[in-house]
């Protein structure tokens, strides 16, 4: 399975402007040698984190980028995991994560559970309230979270036990705390015995330096693609779902679990 994810340096503001760029990096990279499987967008790529901008953006925005994204999967037969938006619902807005198959057909959303403090997401966003889950894309299972999800492993541990074999993270994870960043993935990666595939943003906005870095790390915890600290660019790499399955059996953590001794 071939993912490509899109390492973007997103325009302040300026949804339109974003769509143009995510438009056109999909069709260049449907159009390469390995057409992808998968498309991965980075969290709130339509907007970036103008967070008190956000009111008078959505008014204007409506609906029009779910089915821009609808579109974009259906046109080109891809799937999608189509990074996180502002979403409004009545006067609440969330950080949805949204996922499409190659019909164009949504198959999963997910509103980000956990805000973060340090960048006063909590006074603009409300938190997700609904558990995350597994979805299917191409008849494999997989999970998603946004950015600080990373650091709850509750999440990832709950989608490994449903089955997941792949865990999206979405992020726009800062430079200053990006050694976390890197081994934080590897170890969800090594503890679930999953791959994580991290789509991350590059650039600056409002003083914060991104950290880039966007990876994909196999179910042994190996690095097998990861961008660069601040070019945008895309990051592809081949996933062997069938290792999945291969290390869970020669490590056999999941068969091991004694969960009535850990509370």
């Amino acid at each position: 399975m071939i993912v490509a994810m899109y390492q973007m340096n997103i325009v302040p503001g300026d949804p339109e402007a974003n769509k143009e760029k995510v438009e056109k990096w999909v069709e260049t990279i449907c159009h390469s040698n390995e057409k992808p499987d998968i498309l991965v967008l980075p969290e709130m790529w339509t907007t970036a984190y103008t967070l008190s901008e956000l009111n008078v953006l959505l008014k204007a925005e409506g609906d029009e980028i779910e089915d821009f994204l609808s579109q974009l999967a259906k046109t080109y037969e891809v799937n999608m995991v189509a990074g996180s938006i502002a979403k409004r619902e009545k006067s609440t807005i969330f950080n949805r994560a949204l996922v499409y198959n190659r019909k164009g057909e949504l198959v999963y959303k997910y509103d980000k559970i956990h805000l973060v403090p340090m960048l006063d997401e909590h006074l603009f966003l409300t938190g997700g309230q609904e558990k995350v889950t597994t979805f299917e894309l191409d008849g494999h299972k997989m999970g998603a979270v946004i950015c600080y999800d990373l650091r709850f492993p509750e999440l990832a541990r709950q989608l490994a036990l449903e089955g997941a074999e792949v865990l999206f993270i979405l992020a726009e994870w800062p430079e200053a705390r990006a050694t976390h960043w890197e081994i934080l993935q590897q170890a969800r990666a090594i503890e679930n015995q999953f791959y994580t595939v991290s789509c991350n943003r590059v650039g600056t906005y409002d003083g914060v330096e991104f950290a880039g870095r966007s990876m994909m790390t196999n179910p042994w915890g190996e690095v097998l693609a990861k961008g660069s600290q601040s070019a945008e660019e895309s990051v592809v790499a081949s996933l062997d779902l069938s290792q999945v399955e291969k290390i869970r059996e020669d490590v056999p953590v999941f068969k091991s679990r004694v969960p009535h001794l850990y509370k």
